[in-house]
C-alpha cells in the first residue's frame, strides 16, 4: 500500500518550547487514520509542523514518497494534502460559494466541484451568497469540509472537526467522511469524540507527551469504544 504521509522520529518547536518528541506516524493511499490523545499532547502541532507552521528540528517529513527538507504550507497543497483547521478559519466578508472557490485555488483536478459540494452539502446551496461568518456553527463546519475537497486532495487533515457541535450535526459529518473515504481520499482525522473515531476512523494512532505511544486497528463496538477513551486518558 503506497504511503500518502509519513513522519519519522519528528522533532518540532514553537521556538524554545519542544512539542513533538521523535514522532512517527504514517497515512497509506485511501486510508482512515485517528490520532487521539488529551488535549495538549501535540496534536494540532504535528498538522502545524507538516505546514511548516511549527519549526521542525529534527526528523524528515515525506508526502507521496517526496520528502519535505523545509515544509512551507504551500508544499502540502501542491501534492494533494487538504486541511480541515481547528475553528474552521471561514474567510470573513467572503460568501459560501467564494470560500468554497478559495479550495480551488492549487488548481488539482478531480471529481470535487461547487455542483458537487453542494449535493453533499444541500444547506450551503441554499445559502451559497450568505457570508461565509453568517452561517452556524455546524454549517461552518460543513463549509470547511467543502472547501477542503474543493483542492480535489488524496488526503485531507481534520483537526477536531466536532468540536463543540450537536451530536446531530456530529453524525452528519460522520456519514460525510465515509463517503468522502469511500470514493478514496484518505483521512487523518484528529479528534477527542471517541464515538465519531470508531464510526470513521480504520486505525488509531494515540499520543502522549509529543509521541505516538500506541496504535492498532479501530473495533466499531463498545469494546473499542473503552479501548479508545483508554488511550486518550494516558
Amino acid at each position: 500500500m503506497k504511503s500518502l504521509l509519513q513522519l519519522d522520529k519528528v522533532d518540532a518547536f514553537y521556538g524554545a518550547a519542544h512539542i513533538l518528541h521523535g514522532l512517527t506516524l504514517a497515512v497509506n493511499e485511501g486510508e482512515s487514520v485517528a490520532l487521539i490523545g488529551r488535549n495538549g499532547v501535540g496534536k494540532t502541532t504535528v498538522v502545524n509542523t507538516i505546514l511548516g507552521l511549527a519549526s521542525m528540528r529534527a526528523g524528515t517529513v515525506r508526502i507521496g514518497g517526496e520528502t519535505l527538507a523545509r515544509p512551507r504550507t504551500y508544499m502540502a497543497a501542491q501534492r494533494g494534502v487538504a486541511v480541515v483547521p481547528q475553528g474552521r478559519c471561514i474567510v470573513a466578508n467572503l460568501t459560501v460559494e467564494e470560500n468554497l472557490q478559495l479550495g480551488a485555488a492549487v488548481g488539482r483536478k478531480g471529481p470535487w466541484s461547487v455542483p458537487e459540494i453542494y449535493k453533499l452539502f444541500p444547506i450551503l446551496q441554499e445559502r451559497a451568497h450568505t457570508p461565509g461568518t453568517a452561517l452556524s456553527g455546524g454549517q461552518q463546519q460543513m463549509l470547511a469540509v467543502g472547501r477542503a475537497l474543493m483542492a480535489n486532495p488524496s488526503l485531507i487533515l481534520l483537526d477536531e472537526p466536532t468540536e463543540g457541535l450537536a451530536p446531530v450535526i456530529v453524525d452528519q459529518l460522520a456519514t460525510i467522511f465515509n463517503k468522502v473515504a469511500a470514493q478514496g481520499t484518505a483521512l487523518l482525522l484528529i479528534e477527542q469524540n471517541m464515538s465519531l473515531v470508531v464510526r470513521v476512523a480504520k486505525r488509531y494512532c494515540a499520543m502522549a507527551k509529543g509521541s505516538v505511544v500506541a496504535e492498532g486497528r479501530v473495533e466499531n463496538s463498545r469494546a473499542g469504544l473503552h479501548d479508545l477513551e483508554a488511550h486518550v486518558m494516558v
